[in-house]
Protein backbone atom coordinates (compact mmCIF):
# COMPACT_ATOMS: atom_id res chain seq x y z
CA UNK A 1 0.00 0.00 0.00
CA UNK A 2 1.65 3.21 -1.12
CA UNK A 3 1.25 6.38 0.83
CA UNK A 4 -0.71 8.32 -1.80
CA UNK A 5 -3.12 5.53 -2.73
CA UNK A 6 -6.63 5.69 -1.26
CA UNK A 7 -7.71 3.08 1.22
CA UNK A 8 -10.04 0.37 -0.11
CA UNK A 9 -12.49 -0.92 2.50
CA UNK A 10 -15.27 -3.51 2.38
CA UNK A 11 -18.11 -3.40 4.89
CA UNK A 12 -20.23 -6.54 4.90
CA UNK A 13 -23.49 -7.53 6.59
CA UNK A 14 -27.08 -6.40 6.78
CA UNK A 15 -30.53 -7.94 6.67
CA UNK A 16 -32.22 -5.50 9.06
CA UNK A 17 -31.88 -1.87 10.04
CA UNK A 18 -30.10 -3.04 13.19
CA UNK A 19 -27.14 -4.07 11.04
CA UNK A 20 -27.39 -1.50 8.26
CA UNK A 21 -27.56 1.74 10.25
CA UNK A 22 -24.41 0.94 12.30
CA UNK A 23 -22.64 -0.03 9.07
CA UNK A 24 -23.52 3.30 7.46
CA UNK A 25 -22.38 5.18 10.57
CA UNK A 26 -19.00 3.43 10.34
CA UNK A 27 -18.76 4.23 6.62
CA UNK A 28 -19.59 7.89 7.20
CA UNK A 29 -16.93 8.13 9.91
CA UNK A 30 -14.36 6.56 7.61
CA UNK A 31 -15.27 9.05 4.86
CA UNK A 32 -14.99 11.99 7.25
CA UNK A 33 -11.41 10.98 8.06
CA UNK A 34 -10.37 9.61 4.67
CA UNK A 35 -12.41 11.39 1.97
CA UNK A 36 -10.62 9.50 -0.81
CA UNK A 37 -11.31 6.07 0.69
CA UNK A 38 -13.12 3.63 -1.60
CA UNK A 39 -15.85 1.79 0.30
CA UNK A 40 -17.78 -1.19 -1.03
CA UNK A 41 -20.68 -2.78 0.82
CA UNK A 42 -21.47 -6.48 0.43
CA UNK A 43 -24.99 -7.46 1.49
CA UNK A 44 -27.56 -10.16 0.92
CA UNK A 45 -29.68 -10.14 -2.23
CA UNK A 46 -33.29 -9.03 -1.80
CA UNK A 47 -32.65 -7.61 1.68
CA UNK A 48 -33.21 -3.99 2.69
CA UNK A 49 -29.52 -3.03 2.46
CA UNK A 50 -29.72 -3.35 -1.33
CA UNK A 51 -31.83 -0.17 -1.34
CA UNK A 52 -30.78 1.59 1.86
CA UNK A 53 -27.04 1.58 1.17
CA UNK A 54 -27.24 3.07 -2.37
CA UNK A 55 -29.70 5.65 -1.05
CA UNK A 56 -26.95 6.67 1.40
CA UNK A 57 -24.49 7.09 -1.47
CA UNK A 58 -22.43 3.90 -1.29
CA UNK A 59 -22.04 1.09 -3.83
CA UNK A 60 -23.20 -2.39 -2.83
CA UNK A 61 -23.11 -5.85 -4.31
CA UNK A 62 -25.35 -8.69 -3.17
CA UNK A 63 -24.73 -12.34 -2.34
CA UNK A 64 -27.48 -14.99 -2.59
CA UNK A 65 -26.82 -16.09 1.01
CA UNK A 66 -29.80 -16.72 3.32
CA UNK A 67 -30.33 -17.71 6.94
CA UNK A 68 -30.91 -21.28 8.09
CA UNK A 69 -34.52 -22.28 8.71
CA UNK A 70 -34.70 -23.84 12.17
CA UNK A 71 -38.36 -24.80 11.85
CA UNK A 72 -38.19 -26.46 8.41
CA UNK A 73 -34.85 -28.30 8.11
CA UNK A 74 -35.59 -29.56 4.59
CA UNK A 75 -35.56 -25.97 3.32
CA UNK A 76 -31.91 -25.76 4.34
CA UNK A 77 -30.86 -27.75 1.28
CA UNK A 78 -31.36 -24.62 -0.81
CA UNK A 79 -29.76 -22.52 1.95
CA UNK A 80 -26.60 -24.65 1.78
CA UNK A 81 -26.52 -24.26 -2.01
CA UNK A 82 -26.82 -20.47 -1.65
CA UNK A 83 -24.06 -20.49 0.98
CA UNK A 84 -21.67 -22.37 -1.32
CA UNK A 85 -22.47 -19.98 -4.16
CA UNK A 86 -21.97 -17.00 -1.86
CA UNK A 87 -18.58 -18.27 -0.67
CA UNK A 88 -17.46 -18.55 -4.29
CA UNK A 89 -18.79 -15.11 -5.23
CA UNK A 90 -17.34 -13.45 -2.12
CA UNK A 91 -13.92 -14.84 -2.98
CA UNK A 92 -14.11 -13.22 -6.42
CA UNK A 93 -15.41 -9.88 -5.15
CA UNK A 94 -12.70 -9.58 -2.50
CA UNK A 95 -9.98 -10.57 -4.95
CA UNK A 96 -11.18 -8.03 -7.53
CA UNK A 97 -11.67 -5.13 -5.09
CA UNK A 98 -8.38 -5.72 -3.21
CA UNK A 99 -9.44 -4.18 0.13
CA UNK A 100 -6.99 -3.13 2.82
CA UNK A 101 -9.45 -4.30 5.47
CA UNK A 102 -12.87 -5.97 5.66
CA UNK A 103 -15.35 -4.99 8.39
CA UNK A 104 -18.16 -7.34 9.37
CA UNK A 105 -21.25 -5.86 11.02
CA UNK A 106 -23.40 -8.98 11.37
CA UNK A 107 -26.01 -10.39 9.04
CA UNK A 108 -26.04 -13.13 6.44
CA UNK A 109 -23.42 -11.74 4.04
CA UNK A 110 -20.72 -11.16 6.63
CA UNK A 111 -19.73 -14.81 7.01
CA UNK A 112 -18.75 -15.54 3.39
CA UNK A 113 -17.10 -12.14 2.95
CA UNK A 114 -14.92 -12.22 6.06
CA UNK A 115 -13.99 -15.84 5.43
CA UNK A 116 -12.88 -14.96 1.90
CA UNK A 117 -10.85 -12.00 3.17
CA UNK A 118 -9.10 -14.02 5.88
CA UNK A 119 -8.16 -16.73 3.36
CA UNK A 120 -6.57 -14.05 1.16
CA UNK A 121 -4.56 -12.64 4.06
CA UNK A 122 -6.62 -9.46 4.37
CA UNK A 123 -7.15 -8.18 7.94
CA UNK A 124 -10.70 -8.33 9.26
CA UNK A 125 -12.54 -6.51 12.04
CA UNK A 126 -15.80 -7.75 13.57
CA UNK A 127 -18.41 -5.48 15.10
CA UNK A 128 -20.42 -7.72 17.45
CA UNK A 129 -23.59 -5.88 18.41
CA UNK A 130 -25.23 -8.33 20.81
CA UNK A 131 -24.54 -9.41 24.37
CA UNK A 132 -24.50 -13.02 23.19
CA UNK A 133 -22.26 -13.75 20.22
CA UNK A 134 -23.61 -15.86 17.39
CA UNK A 135 -21.89 -18.95 16.01
CA UNK A 136 -20.74 -17.21 12.81
CA UNK A 137 -18.88 -14.44 14.64
CA UNK A 138 -17.36 -16.92 17.09
CA UNK A 139 -15.90 -18.80 14.12
CA UNK A 140 -14.81 -15.65 12.29
CA UNK A 141 -13.13 -14.32 15.45
CA UNK A 142 -10.32 -16.83 15.09
CA UNK A 143 -8.91 -14.91 12.11
CA UNK A 144 -10.11 -11.39 13.06
CA UNK A 145 -7.56 -8.78 14.12
CA UNK A 146 -10.03 -6.89 16.35
CA UNK A 147 -13.51 -7.48 17.71
CA UNK A 148 -15.49 -4.37 18.69
CA UNK A 149 -18.23 -5.12 21.22
CA UNK A 150 -21.08 -3.28 22.95
CA UNK A 151 -21.33 -5.25 26.19
CA UNK A 152 -18.95 -6.16 28.97
CA UNK A 153 -18.10 -9.81 29.62
CA UNK A 154 -17.61 -10.82 25.98
CA UNK A 155 -14.45 -12.75 26.93
CA UNK A 156 -16.69 -15.81 27.21
CA UNK A 157 -16.99 -15.74 23.40
CA UNK A 158 -13.84 -14.10 22.06
CA UNK A 159 -10.10 -13.91 22.86
CA UNK A 160 -9.76 -11.09 25.38
CA UNK A 161 -6.70 -9.62 23.63
CA UNK A 162 -8.78 -8.89 20.53
CA UNK A 163 -11.76 -7.27 22.29
CA UNK A 164 -12.37 -3.51 22.34
CA UNK A 165 -15.44 -2.10 24.13
CA UNK A 166 -16.77 0.51 21.71
CA UNK A 167 -20.57 0.33 21.87
CA UNK A 168 -22.85 0.11 18.85
CA UNK A 169 -22.94 2.93 16.28
CA UNK A 170 -26.33 4.58 15.95
CA UNK A 171 -28.07 6.77 13.40
CA UNK A 172 -26.20 10.04 13.32
CA UNK A 173 -29.24 12.32 13.52
CA UNK A 174 -30.29 11.04 16.95
CA UNK A 175 -30.29 13.90 19.43
CA UNK A 176 -32.78 15.23 21.94
CA UNK A 177 -33.78 18.77 22.82
CA UNK A 178 -37.02 20.54 23.75
CA UNK A 179 -36.99 22.10 20.28
CA UNK A 180 -36.79 18.67 18.66
CA UNK A 181 -39.71 17.40 20.73
CA UNK A 182 -41.76 20.37 19.54
CA UNK A 183 -40.79 19.57 15.95
CA UNK A 184 -41.77 15.92 16.54
CA UNK A 185 -45.19 16.84 17.87
CA UNK A 186 -45.85 18.96 14.79
CA UNK A 187 -44.57 16.22 12.47
CA UNK A 188 -46.83 13.51 13.97
CA UNK A 189 -49.69 15.94 14.78
CA UNK A 190 -49.45 15.19 18.50
CA UNK A 191 -50.63 17.20 21.50
CA UNK A 192 -47.42 18.34 23.27
CA UNK A 193 -49.28 18.40 26.60
CA UNK A 194 -50.01 14.68 26.47
CA UNK A 195 -47.70 11.72 27.01
CA UNK A 196 -46.77 9.57 24.02
CA UNK A 197 -45.98 5.86 23.61
CA UNK A 198 -43.98 4.78 20.55
CA UNK A 199 -44.67 1.20 19.41
CA UNK A 200 -42.21 -0.31 16.96
CA UNK A 201 -41.37 -3.82 15.87
CA UNK A 202 -38.28 -2.72 13.98
CA UNK A 203 -37.92 -1.92 10.30
CA UNK A 204 -39.84 -5.05 9.24
CA UNK A 205 -42.52 -4.98 11.94
CA UNK A 206 -43.32 -7.59 14.61
CA UNK A 207 -46.45 -9.74 14.50
CA UNK A 208 -46.71 -10.28 18.26
CA UNK A 209 -46.40 -6.58 19.06
CA UNK A 210 -49.02 -5.76 16.42
CA UNK A 211 -51.39 -8.40 17.81
CA UNK A 212 -50.86 -6.96 21.29
CA UNK A 213 -51.95 -3.51 20.13
CA UNK A 214 -55.02 -4.86 18.34
CA UNK A 215 -56.00 -6.82 21.44
CA UNK A 216 -55.98 -3.63 23.51
CA UNK A 217 -57.59 -1.14 21.14
CA UNK A 218 -60.40 -0.41 23.59
CA UNK A 219 -57.89 0.44 26.35
CA UNK A 220 -55.98 2.65 23.91
CA UNK A 221 -59.12 4.52 22.80
CA UNK A 222 -60.21 5.10 26.40
CA UNK A 223 -56.79 6.32 27.56
CA UNK A 224 -55.48 9.87 27.83
CA UNK A 225 -52.25 8.72 26.11
CA UNK A 226 -51.35 9.21 22.45
CA UNK A 227 -49.55 6.56 20.40
CA UNK A 228 -47.24 6.30 17.40
CA UNK A 229 -47.39 2.79 15.92
CA UNK A 230 -45.00 1.49 13.26
CA UNK A 231 -46.56 -1.73 11.98
CA UNK A 232 -44.05 -2.76 9.30
CA UNK A 233 -45.03 -2.84 5.63
CA UNK A 234 -46.21 -6.48 5.65
CA UNK A 235 -48.81 -5.81 8.35
CA UNK A 236 -49.99 -2.29 7.58
CA UNK A 237 -52.86 -2.93 5.12
CA UNK A 238 -54.64 -5.66 7.12
CA UNK A 239 -54.37 -3.53 10.27
CA UNK A 240 -55.39 -0.08 9.05
CA UNK A 241 -59.12 -0.89 8.77
CA UNK A 242 -59.25 -1.86 12.46
CA UNK A 243 -57.97 1.46 13.74
CA UNK A 244 -59.79 4.00 11.56
CA UNK A 245 -61.72 5.42 14.51
CA UNK A 246 -58.80 5.51 16.97
CA UNK A 247 -58.01 9.22 17.07
CA UNK A 248 -55.13 8.98 19.57
CA UNK A 249 -53.26 6.39 17.46
CA UNK A 250 -50.91 7.58 14.69
CA UNK A 251 -50.31 4.50 12.52
CA UNK A 252 -47.67 4.08 9.81
CA UNK A 253 -46.00 1.19 8.04
CA UNK A 254 -42.54 2.74 8.36
CA UNK A 255 -41.17 5.79 10.17
CA UNK A 256 -38.72 7.72 8.03
CA UNK A 257 -37.98 10.22 10.80
CA UNK A 258 -37.27 7.85 13.65
CA UNK A 259 -35.25 10.61 15.33
CA UNK A 260 -38.49 12.59 15.70
CA UNK A 261 -40.45 9.53 16.87
CA UNK A 262 -37.87 8.99 19.62
CA UNK A 263 -37.98 12.69 20.53
CA UNK A 264 -41.77 12.56 20.93
CA UNK A 265 -41.85 9.35 22.97
CA UNK A 266 -42.13 9.23 26.75
CA UNK A 267 -42.12 5.42 26.60
CA UNK A 268 -41.06 3.02 23.83
CA UNK A 269 -42.26 -0.52 23.16
CA UNK A 270 -39.75 -2.40 21.04
CA UNK A 271 -38.03 -5.63 20.15
CA UNK A 272 -34.61 -6.01 21.77
CA UNK A 273 -32.24 -5.66 18.84
CA UNK A 274 -28.78 -4.49 19.85
CA UNK A 275 -28.82 -1.40 17.64
CA UNK A 276 -32.17 -0.21 18.99
CA UNK A 277 -31.03 -0.74 22.58
CA UNK A 278 -27.91 1.34 21.96
CA UNK A 279 -30.09 4.17 20.64
CA UNK A 280 -32.39 3.99 23.68
CA UNK A 281 -29.36 4.16 25.99
CA UNK A 282 -27.89 7.21 24.27
CA UNK A 283 -31.23 9.02 24.30
CA UNK A 284 -32.14 7.96 27.83
CA UNK A 285 -35.52 6.50 26.88
CA UNK A 286 -37.81 4.44 29.10
CA UNK A 287 -38.47 1.17 27.27
CA UNK A 288 -40.46 -2.04 27.47
CA UNK A 289 -38.66 -4.76 25.52
CA UNK A 290 -40.40 -7.72 23.88
CA UNK A 291 -37.53 -9.92 22.62
CA UNK A 292 -38.11 -11.78 19.39
CA UNK A 293 -38.10 -15.56 19.91
CA UNK A 294 -37.14 -16.11 16.25
CA UNK A 295 -33.46 -15.16 16.41
CA UNK A 296 -30.30 -17.21 16.76
CA UNK A 297 -29.32 -18.26 20.29
CA UNK A 298 -32.27 -16.22 21.64
CA UNK A 299 -29.85 -13.28 21.70
CA UNK A 300 -32.56 -10.62 22.00
CA UNK A 301 -33.66 -12.01 25.36
CA UNK A 302 -30.05 -11.86 26.51
CA UNK A 303 -29.75 -8.27 25.27
CA UNK A 304 -32.87 -7.32 27.23
CA UNK A 305 -31.77 -9.13 30.37
CA UNK A 306 -28.52 -7.13 30.40
CA UNK A 307 -30.69 -4.00 30.88
CA UNK A 308 -33.21 -5.56 33.24
CA UNK A 309 -30.42 -6.59 35.62
CA UNK A 310 -29.56 -2.90 36.01
CA UNK A 311 -33.21 -1.81 36.26
CA UNK A 312 -32.76 0.03 32.96
CA UNK A 313 -35.70 -1.55 31.08
CA UNK A 314 -38.71 -3.80 31.51
CA UNK A 315 -39.04 -7.14 29.73
CA UNK A 316 -42.21 -8.92 28.64
CA UNK A 317 -41.75 -12.33 26.99
CA UNK A 318 -43.20 -12.69 23.51
CA UNK A 319 -45.60 -15.44 24.64
CA UNK A 320 -47.14 -13.12 27.26
CA UNK A 321 -47.27 -9.92 25.21
CA UNK A 322 -50.81 -10.09 23.79
CA UNK A 323 -52.28 -10.21 27.28
CA UNK A 324 -49.78 -8.07 29.21
CA UNK A 325 -48.01 -5.58 26.95
CA UNK A 326 -50.41 -2.65 26.55
CA UNK A 327 -51.82 -2.81 30.11
CA UNK A 328 -48.25 -2.74 31.42
CA UNK A 329 -47.30 0.14 29.12
CA UNK A 330 -50.27 2.21 30.32
CA UNK A 331 -49.34 1.45 33.94
CA UNK A 332 -45.72 2.49 33.41
CA UNK A 333 -46.38 5.72 31.52
CA UNK A 334 -48.69 6.92 34.30
CA UNK A 335 -45.96 6.33 36.91
CA UNK A 336 -43.60 9.31 36.70
CA UNK A 337 -41.24 7.93 39.34
CA UNK A 338 -40.79 4.67 37.44
CA UNK A 339 -40.31 6.52 34.13
CA UNK A 340 -37.61 8.64 35.74
CA UNK A 341 -35.83 5.61 37.20
CA UNK A 342 -35.81 3.81 33.87
CA UNK A 343 -34.47 6.88 32.06
CA UNK A 344 -31.69 7.45 34.57
CA UNK A 345 -30.55 3.83 34.63
CA UNK A 346 -30.57 3.29 30.86
CA UNK A 347 -28.63 6.54 30.33
CA UNK A 348 -25.85 5.15 32.52
CA UNK A 349 -25.40 2.25 30.08
CA UNK A 350 -24.75 4.50 27.09
CA UNK A 351 -21.49 4.17 25.15
CA UNK A 352 -21.31 7.30 22.97
CA UNK A 353 -19.13 7.90 19.90
CA UNK A 354 -19.10 4.21 18.99
CA UNK A 355 -18.49 4.76 15.27
CA UNK A 356 -15.46 6.93 16.03
CA UNK A 357 -14.04 4.33 18.41
CA UNK A 358 -14.50 1.56 15.83
CA UNK A 359 -12.80 3.61 13.13
CA UNK A 360 -9.96 4.31 15.57
CA UNK A 361 -9.36 0.55 15.55
CA UNK A 362 -9.68 0.42 11.77
CA UNK A 363 -7.08 3.18 11.48
CA UNK A 364 -4.68 1.34 13.78
CA UNK A 365 -4.91 -1.74 11.56
CA UNK A 366 -4.52 0.28 8.36
CA UNK A 367 -1.56 2.26 9.64
CA UNK A 368 0.22 -0.80 11.01
CA UNK A 369 -0.12 -2.54 7.64
CA UNK A 370 1.04 0.59 5.79
CA UNK A 371 4.43 0.68 7.44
Amino acid sequence: MYKNNPYRIIISGGGTGGHIFPALSIANEIKSRHPDALILFIGAENRMEMKTVPDAGYPITGLPVAGFDRKNPFKNISVLFKLCKSLYQAKGIVKAFRPNIVIGVGGYAGGPTLRAAAKQGIPTLIQEQNSYAGLTNKLLAKQAVKICVAYEGMEQFFPSAKIVLTGNPVRQNLTYSPEKRSEACRYFKLDPAKKTILITGGSLGALTINRSVLASLDKIRESEIQFIWQTGKYYYRPIISYVAKTENLHITEFINRMDLAFAAADLIISRAGAGSISEFCLLGKAVILVPSPNVAEDHQTKNAQALVRKKAALLIPDREAVERLLPEALRVIRNNALLGELRTNISQMALPNAAAKIVDEVDKILYSNKK
